[in-house]
């Protein structure tokens, strides 16, 4: 009888420490691929936004605008 107890209870101890384990991998799973979202939603929040870019002549005169069948060309 104390065999048959002892081998309980170590059936037991393994069982709650597989348990441990497992809870403990998932957990590092979850919080890894939190981690993972949250950097690549930084990365790409983070790109530059494209701005307009101005440009001006420095007289009237210097400016030449034309079409050549594919698009508007500014020629400053």
């Amino acid at each position: 009888m104390q065999n048959i107890r002892s081998a309980v209870l170590a059936i037991a101890g393994l069982a709650l420490i597989g348990l441990a384990a497992a809870f403990a991998v998932s957990l590092t799973l979850v919080i890894g691929a939190f981690l993972t979202v949250t950097l690549a939603a930084r990365m790409l929040m983070l790109r530059t936004k494209q701005a307009p870019v101005y440009a001006k002549a420095r007289r009237q005169e210097d400016m030449r605008v034309w079409n050549d069948g594919k698009g508007t060309i500014i020629d400053l």
